[in-house]
């Protein structure tokens, strides 16, 4: 009765919408995403009233035009009917089949991705003549799948070939391996179609036993689409138990064919009416990031490799009925929550406020195509905005105007969005966006045979057609589906710690709605413990109440006759780098220098800028670099902000810096002018300076150095002698180091990478190596000086490195640090054959650098910044900390 339809449709859609209880029509669409359920409710409407009739037959019952009025949903189409065409005419390809069209003819290696291959064990009595007559008797029923594609005059067109029967391949597969059995199904899935020769169905059939059968069946997915595998499966089970039984085909007929579809689609969808949805679409993802940068295990190949894999994934019924109840109370379906939830991980992952998620639709919301077998599933790109840090509920809110507004204008191809966007073209990537969520709410259908028992046989096929594509659909033990990834960028590991992720924002979507995206917790407690407690258990024993100096003198104690400096045609030796520096200390002392008293260094690169270095630690005080070369203001502001006790120069700077220290309590001392032989100066001015004396710890400062500062303006950085002590004993071992070793002294002294360079060599028994400031220019002649010196130790820019010619050949360069900026595939590909090389990384606040990544040549992929050194702790953060 129509009164009992109406109250049992009005309950199916209180449960899809998830509403206590419906008052007026207009309630529904006031919740919104009608077409997004139109299928859910057709599929219950047929599982609970045993209704077989299009949707739209459905809503023109008398008892439901009103309902069918309020949600959008009419029998009248303002788009018009489709109605067959005259098959003498050109028969033009839908926009989807077009892009794939043109996919095909322009990749060669997207072929297998848009291959949908399905097989089934069947096990019993098969009747081979009933399922070749089924499989004949589809094949003329549906014109998509006789239909060829072929360019005339330029223009792709689609041919449709008499009916002819299935090609069904014959296999006897009796005693064959089951590897042999798995490399079947994978060959078959794989064979490329010819969409200009045909057919783009195909099957074959091993026979295994007279009592198994192993049945497979692939087509193209330019004539076929998800919703069409359904069409087909039931077809064939209704066609199979038909001709089994000895009786005829009792299938209704098809009013239309897809070619009238793809006419009416060419007809109707241009001009005014397909301006206005297009427009909507072009304000709504205007300015949307072309590309969703999230990180991954390798390289986004040249081209894009259409390689994938997929794992299985789940959430239980009771998180599953949260959700149901968050969407609740949102006025939101179960579809948008997820997406909601989708997106802001996408979000916190890439580090990226806004993403654009792409959602395949139906797109059978007219009865005429309900039953045809083609390609009709369109694609809608829904842009997030996560900017701000909004709310859960916002968030929900957001997303749901969002769904709302791409149901309300569904009918624009993507093919057409994407032409009117016009994005930058790649062909490392799809257009628009690289995510996908499907929402599997076809109809139901499943294959029945009789005396068949049927089972899925899960093919090793797999391929994917964009970076991460998460599959789910409502069941009754909760959400069920899989995440297929693009292999060539993903590890399963990571993508399964990205379901994981997922699983926990969607938790705590439900425990809060009032929270903010940002508040919900990401790891569980094992990974938490491995970030933050395994990957930081770094205490390694090392001279704790150590000064950087005294690592100095006891390779003088050793090797007082071993060269420590080279610069140009000078040298000195450990013993005569000790004694000047001695004599220079003891200076400092009576000038008032102590602990954490700051003395100022502005010399030329020279053997006195180390001289000037290891007196003013020996002395207690910090020593802060100002390279001459500065400009004169940012000299001036660094005086000014340190407030030496003493600075430190040369000669020839003398004139330019007295300007800058006049009126202050800094004192100059010219260095090329100090007594180093004056026989004034006692013997005992040559011995260590003891630490003792001057309460001088490991607490204390060993310099300052000003980097530009976050503001442009400099800022003084202050390192303690523990810091720097830490560093320089932490990977001796690791970088190879010994007293054999020559290093490189190339940084200005002004950044923080010639600390490294310089105590590294000194704290080792180690030969520096200064380059004149001629030399020290980058390209060919610092590989010449390398060469010539035998530098077996260096630490370089990646842009320095770039710079040195490919032919220059550096046999004694053995270890080899890069940092200071992002380095490269490019820079490991060249820099680590033959030799090691490390990635470092780390703020001047952390003593140089902190982390350490070796790097390898055959590894794809730029390097990462690497583990924490000893007695170091790294947090990796997003911007909400």
């Amino acid at each position: 009765p129509e009164g009992e339809i109406e109250i049992a449709l009005a309950d199916i859609w209180r449960d899809l919408l998830g509403i206590e209880r419906v008052g007026r029509h207009d309630r529904f669409f006031e919740l919104g995403g009608h077409s997004l359920l139109a299928v859910q409710l057709l599929s219950r409407v047929r599982q609970e009233l045993g209704v077989e009739v299009p949707l739209n037959q459905v809503f023109s019952h008398p008892g439901l035009s009103a309902l069918a009025e309020a949600i959008g949903i009419s029998a009248q189409s303002t788009l018009g009917a489709i109605v067959p065409v005259d098959r003498d005419q050109p028969l033009p390809l839908s926009w989807a089949q077009q892009r794939l069209w043109f996919i095909d003819r322009m990749d060669a290696q997207a072929g297998a991705a848009y291959h949908m291959p399905g097989a089934l064990c069947l096990r019993g009595r098969l009747n081979v003549m009933a399922l070749q007559a089924a499989l004949d008797r589809i094949v003329v029923r549906h014109e998509a799948l006789r239909t060829r594609f072929v360019a005339i005059d330029g223009q792709p067109m689609q041919i449709i070939d008499d009916p002819h029967p299935f090609a069904l391949q014959h296999q006897d597969a009796a005693g064959m391996a089951t590897s042999d059995l798995r490399q079947c199904l994978t060959d078959e899935a794989h064979a490329p179609f010819s969409l200009a020769t045909g057919p783009l169905i195909r099957g074959r059939l091993l026979r295994l036993s007279a009592d198994e059968h192993w049945l497979l069946i692939t087509m193209h997915h330019i004539i076929s689409d998800g919703w069409s595998i359904g069409r087909l499966v039931d077809e064939l089970s209704r066609l199979y138990n038909a001709f089994a039984a000895g009786e005829a085909d009792s299938l209704p007929p098809l009013a239309i064919q897809y070619a009238d579809y793809a006419c009416w689609q060419r007809r109707w969808l241009s001009g005014p009416l397909l301006q206005s949805q297009l427009d909507y679409w072009v304000v709504q993802l205007q300015g949307a990031p072309e590309l969703l940068t999230l990180p991954t295990d390798r390289p986004r190949p040249a081209q894009q490799d259409y390689r994938g894999g997929r794992i299985p994934v789940s959430l239980d019924q009771a998180t599953t009925a949260g959700l149901k109840a968050l969407s609740q109370s949102r006025g939101a379906t179960l579809y948008m929550t997820v997406l909601a939830a989708w997106a802001s991980l996408l979000s916190r992952l890439s580090g990226q406020d806004e993403v654009v998620i792409g959602s395949p639709i139906a797109n059978r919301t007219r009865w005429e195509i309900e039953p045809l077998i083609g390609f009709f599933v369109n694609t809608q790109a829904l842009r997030v905005d996560l900017s701000d840090d909004p709310r859960v509920v916002d968030l929900l809110d957001q997303v749901r105007q969002r769904a709302i507004g791409a149901q309300e204008h569904q009918d624009v191809p993507f093919e057409q969005l994407v032409d009117a966007l016009n994005p930058t073209r790649a062909l490392n990537h799809s257009p628009v966006f690289q995510v996908m969520l499907a929402w599997q709410n076809n109809p139901p259908s499943s294959l029945a045979m009789s005396e068949l028992t049927i089972e899925p046989l899960d093919s090793d096929y797999l391929t994917a057609k964009f970076d991460l594509t998460l599959s789910l659909e409502e069941t009754a033990t909760g959400l069920t589906g899989s995440l297929e990834y693009a292999s060539a960028l993903f590890d399963e590991e990571t993508v399964q710690r990205h379901w994981d992720y997922l699983c926990r924002v969607l938790q705590g979507m439900v425990a809060d709605d009032q929270q903010t995206i940002s508040g919900i917790g990401l790891l569980d407690e094992t990974e938490r413990r491995l970030l933050l407690e395994t990957f930081n258990d770094t205490a390694r024993d090392y001279p704790r109440e150590a000064l950087i100096h005294q690592l100095f003198e006891a390779q003088v104690e050793q090797r007082g006759e071993a060269t420590a400096l080279v610069f140009e045609e000078q040298t000195l030796s450990y013993g005569e780098l000790n004694r000047r520096a001695n004599q220079l200390a003891h200076y400092l002392i009576e000038q008032g220098v102590g602990p954490d008293c700051l003395v100022g260094l502005c010399v030329e690169r020279s053997l006195e800028m180390v001289i000037g270095i290891l007196g003013i630690l020996k002395a207690g005080g910090a020593y802060v670099p100002l390279d001459p070369d500065y400009p004169r203001e940012r000299l001036a502001y660094m005086l000014e902000d340190s407030a030496p006790r003493v600075l430190l120069t040369q000669a020839g700077l003398l004139e330019s810096l007295q300007p800058l220290v006049s009126g202050s309590a800094c004192s100059l001392v010219v260095l090329d002018a100090f007594p180093w032989a004056d026989s004034t100066w006692d013997t005992l001015r040559e011995t260590n300076p003891k630490p003792d004396a001057t309460g001088l710890t490991a607490q204390h400062l060993a310099y300052v150095i000003y980097t530009s500062g976050s503001t442009g303006k400099p800022k003084g950085v202050m390192i303690e002698h523990g810091g720097l002590v830490n560093l320089a004993t932490s990977q001796c071992q690791q970088l190879q180091l010994n007293s054999n070793s020559q290093v490189l002294q190339f940084a200005s002294f002004g950044f923080d990478a010639a600390v490294w360079e310089i105590f590294i060599a000194l704290s080792h028994g180690a030969c520096l190596h200064l380059p004149s400031p001629a030399t020290a220019l980058i390209g060919g002649t610092l590989a010449e000086f390398i060469n010539y010196y035998q530098v077996t130790h260096a630490l370089l820019a990646p842009a320095v490195l770039t710079s040195i010619p490919p032919d220059r050949i550096l046999i004694s360069l053995k270890t080899l640090l890069t940092g200071g900026e992002a380095s490269s595939e490019r820079i490991v590909r060249q820099w680590s054959s033959g030799r090691l090389l490390f990635n470092a990384y780390g703020p001047t606040e952390a003593t140089v650098y902190g982390t350490v990544y070796s790097c390898h040549s055959e590894e794809a992929n730029s390097p990462p910044i690497g583990w924490p050194i000893a007695n170091t702790r790294i947090y990796l953060l997003d911007d909400h900390l």
